[in-house]
């Protein structure tokens, strides 16, 4: 079951297509990411899942029903682009950004409370947001996208600017909120990120999705028969190579890339008939940082070649 679906969704400014024909699923109780480099229109989409703007065509349906302008009460939007009154206090914005979230203003204050003690950080109530650092900013802002409980919520790079301890912190909330029910859409160009926290992405690059999937699938797909194997002893120079080619050598690690669909117990064979002792063998399957520049960066050569 999905929370959110996107169905052949365009969007254009003027003679640019910023989202080309899209379409995925959000599975409903997961963290899913959302990829792609600058101007691949991920922002675009985010405008038009939040309604602050609408798609030209296409269909966007929210855990069942047609995006409509009663929706954004159920998502919290936290953007790139931080958006808070630097003039107000503290806890006079928090309020105010609950209450257009539809929240009564006692209930806004009593849980927006908890939060800032959660966080240990209730004596910035009375401060001007302009006297926090950027990272204390940064907690403000996430405190404002989730004290609604939304049902779905859309976080691009929530821990830029946050040191590793706050970082941990933000991620233990966003855990947290996904074990008690909250989708969430994670969208950043830290891919280490994404392989931590996302079940499923989909990539998109130059307005077109390119990518879409479990992450752990998408790491199968890619894999290129590389093998790690931690070894000790003397590697035999004469060594024969018909099936196999090494990457890497060093002392005691080789990088190995089997060739022709070889069976890999007959290169441990081989290995080991050699004299060497092997102390590990495993696969080794590509990043997904590796496979977001293959991807994109094979879909830039080929628009490039194509407009020469």
């Amino acid at each position: 079951m999905s929370i959110l679906s996107l169905r052949d969704v365009v969007k254009q400014y003027h003679n640019h297509t910023a989202v080309d024909h899209i379409s995925f699923d959000v599975p409903k109780g997961k963290i899913f990411g959302l990829l792609g480099p600058n101007g691949a229109g991920k922002t675009s989409l985010i405008r038009i899942i939040t309604t602050i703007t609408m798609a030209d065509s296409g269909d966007v349906i929210l855990d069942g029903e047609p995006i409509n302008f009663d929706h954004p009460s159920q998502i919290g939007y936290m953007p790139e682009e931080r958006g808070l009154y630097k003039k107000m206090k503290v806890g006079e914005q928090l309020i105010y950004l609950a209450q257009l979230k539809g929240m009564p203003r006692k209930e806004a204050n009593r849980k927006l409370k908890q939060w800032l003690t959660k966080f240990d950080i209730l004596d910035w109530w009375d401060k001007k947001v302009e006297e926090l650092s950027k990272g204390m900013q940064q907690k403000i802002q996430f405190i404002a996208t989730v004290v609604h409980d939304p049902k779905l919520l859309i976080l691009d790079e929530p821990f830029s600017g946050l040191d590793p301890i706050n970082t941990n912190l933000i991620k233990d909330e966003i855990d947290q909120l996904n074990k008690n029910g909250t989708s969430i859409i994670f969208s950043t160009h830290r891919m280490e990120q994404v392989e931590e926290i996302c079940e499923n992405i989909v990539l998109i690059n130059q307005g077109k999705k390119v990518l879409e999937g479990n992450v752990s699938e998408i790491k199968e797909e890619y894999k290129d028969n590389l093998y790690r194997i931690e070894f000790k002893g003397k590697l035999n120079a004469d060594l024969k190579q018909d099936n196999f080619n090494i990457i890497s050598d060093t002392d005691d690690e080789l990088i190995i890339k089997i060739l022709n669909d070889e069976n890999p117990n007959l290169l441990l064979k081989q290995l080991l008939d050699s004299g060497i002792e092997i102390r590990s063998y495993s696969e080794v399957l590509p990043s997904l940082n590796e496979i977001f520049i293959k991807i994109v960066g094979d879909a830039d050569s080929s628009n490039a070649q194509s407009n020469l």
